[in-house]
């Protein structure tokens, strides 16, 4: 009998933790950034899992009951989910940058029973009748600690409360065998992920063990030979299905370690932590490596006439490409084998760029519903085309709508929306296939290729249908624009555009101050110069400086739903200010 997958048995969070601490037991597994004493080998992580299952068990939790993970990516959160996972509990997975209110209404709607929160967003449920565990030291916090408490708890207030740690249970045989013996089914239902996505509307997107070991199985050996003891550097939330999947279990079942970072993944933790940990393996969303692309390289380009002069030489311009991938390698390390770019579309013109560098990268496409991957490369395989995606992942089914939307089916696709019947039966067609909501088609050598997004479509004035990352694309590519959103606004497409005033300042000799005011000017007449690269249906009749930041999903794209609404609101009530003065 053929073997259904190719490192495991069987597709349960309880094999993968039995199987991968027996074949790799000394190996590191999971370690933090700069803390060595934080090194959990295989070996200890089964203990670590078991106790804290037990914990969990001695407390009341029973399969099928459901346990929140809020907080930011750590190796107790894998531990946390691993133990919710082993004996059949549910991990329902929030970021850890959801509000309170928001927090509240998933805990609510999930029925979940326990909770694993760090410091940082204890506070968020506080006063939630539920069992509470500290994610910082796995600690159960007694409901006595929450008593007449009316304050929000801090962060330091969250930590110094006392607790008894789950980690460090003294296991019985008894307990040891209730735990071992539990019935996990690889169609349980393992986590159900809540997201904000770019639609604004939360739902808990329900993912089967199946779902999720098949996915990463399969990828372990689709993409890449990936070796044992190979370092996966984590920088994404956990809470997202992008790196939990392919950052989290994929390299346990090769025998590799994750190293988090152990604190928010600013500029001053990464650039050490890619030095000192120099990683074999990095998933990332575009902004990184846009912003490496545009900040350390291209500057360093654009002021040198020599390299300028040697790339437009047919016989040297390869040998210069290659020199310029190197450099970036060594920008994360020095070792990157792999450097998966997903989450949202990679701009045109830095795709190109790293394509003739011949640097490692790899982009993916997936969502939240799919477990995530669809479909993908390798970054030197035959299958790393520019503009491409890669290949749909073996055995997952795709098909497309006659408007082009990307239908999927296969061992990846998810049951449901917990408790929403109705929305899964929307998304969903009659034979089974799950709407993604992105457009795109296979190419002649039958690669995908993303057009853009259903729901962010734009119909024009004239009837036609306008997708705006087309035309983001080109506004990235002028000079001192950091990134732009295209939004419907009074029968026409709007442009805000985000100007990286350090460098505006810096090559025009002025001050933050002036340089603002001089922006708005430049942003104004590039509409002009953009409009020219475009055809008439999609030409901009506005552009705007933007000064905020644009709001994002963890997964960094940008909230477009957000920005809409926000003009809307502020637009009606410029209107109705207008109305009462006249």
């Amino acid at each position: 009998m053929q073997q259904k997958y190719n490192r495991i048995k069987v597709a349960t969070m309880k094999t993968l933790i039995d199987t991968v601490s027996q074949k790799f037991k000394k190996r590191i597994a999971l370690s933090t950034f700069e803390d060595e004493l934080s090194e959990i080998s295989y070996s200890k992580l089964i203990f670590y899992v078991k106790s804290i299952a037990i914990a969990l068990q001695e407390k009341g939790m029973k399969k099928g009951d459901k346990a929140v993970i809020l907080g930011e990516s750590s190796q107790n959160w894998a531990l946390a989910y691993f133990a919710i996972t082993y004996f059949g509990g549910i991990a329902v997975s929030i970021l850890p940058n959801f509000s309170k209110e928001e927090v509240d209404k998933i805990v609510e709607h999930s029925q979940a029973t326990f909770v694993f929160a760090d410091s940082a967003n204890i506070y968020k449920i506080q006063d939630q009748p539920i069992v509470k565990i500290r994610l910082d030291d796995l600690h159960f916090l007694p409901e006595a600690n929450f008593a007449d408490l009316k304050s929000k708890l801090t962060k330091k207030e969250a930590l110094n409360l006392p607790g008894l740690d789950s980690s460090r249970t003294k296991l019985t045989s008894k307990q040891l065998k209730m735990v071992e013996e539990a019935q996990v089914d690889e169609q349980d239902l393992a986590s159900i992920i809540y997201t904000s996505g770019t639609t604004g509307t939360p739902k808990g997107v329900m993912l089967t063990h199946k779902n999720i070991i098949w996915n990463a199985d399969i990828c372990s050996v689709e993409f890449l030979k990936i070796k044992k003891g190979w370092k996966f550097l984590s920088i994404l939330p956990l809470s997202h299905v992008y790196e939990f999947t392919l950052g989290l279990i994929l390299p346990l079942l090769c025998g590799c370690q994750v190293v988090y970072l152990g604190r928010p993944a600013t500029p001053s933790v990464l650039i050490p932590a890619f030095k000192k940990v120099r990683p074999q393996f990095l998933l990332t969303v575009p902004i990184l490596i846009e912003k490496t692309y545009r900040r350390a390289v291209l500057p360093e380009i654009e002021k040198s006439p020599r390299i300028q002069r040697l790339l437009k030489n047919p016989l040297t311009k390869n040998f210069v490409y290659h020199s310029i991938g190197r450099m970036i390698k060594q920008k994360y390390g020095g070792k990157v084998e792999f450097f998966g770019i997903g989450g949202s579309a990679l701009d045109k013109e830095v795709e190109k760029f790293l394509f003739q560098t011949t640097f490692p990268y790899a982009i993916g496409y997936g969502l939240t519903e799919t477990s995530p991957m669809v479909a993908g490369c390798g970054p030197q395989s035959k299958n790393h085309k520019l503009g491409c995606i890669g290949k749909i992942v073996p055995t997952i089914q795709i098909k497309f709508s006659e408007e082009n939307e990307i239908l999927i089916k296969g061992d990846g696709v998810m049951k449901g929306y917990y408790r929403n019947e109705e929305l899964t039966k929307e998304v969903f067609t009659e034979d089974g296939f799950f709407k993604s909501g992105d457009l795109g088609y296979l190419n002649k050598h039958n690669l995908l290729v993303i057009n853009g997004r259903s729901k962010a479509m734009i119909l024009g004035s004239n009837g036609e249908n306008i997708f705006p990352e087309q035309i983001e694309g080109i506004i990235n590519n002028q000079k001192f624009v950091q990134e732009s959103l295209v939004i419907p606004e009074n029968g026409g497409l709007l442009a805000l555009i985000k100007i990286d005033l350090e460098a505006y300042a810096q090559n025009f000799k002025l001050n933050i101050n002036d340089a603002r005011t001089d922006a708005d000017k430049y942003v104004k007449k590039l509409r002009e110069n953009i409009n020219l690269q475009l055809n008439p249906s999609l030409r901009i009749n506005q552009t705007e400086l933007q000064d905020e930041p644009f709001e994002r999903t963890p997964t960094m794209k940008i909230k477009r739903y957000l920005h809409i609404d926000q003009r809307k609101k502020g637009n009606k009530e410029n209107k109705d200010i207008k109305d009462k003065t006249e």
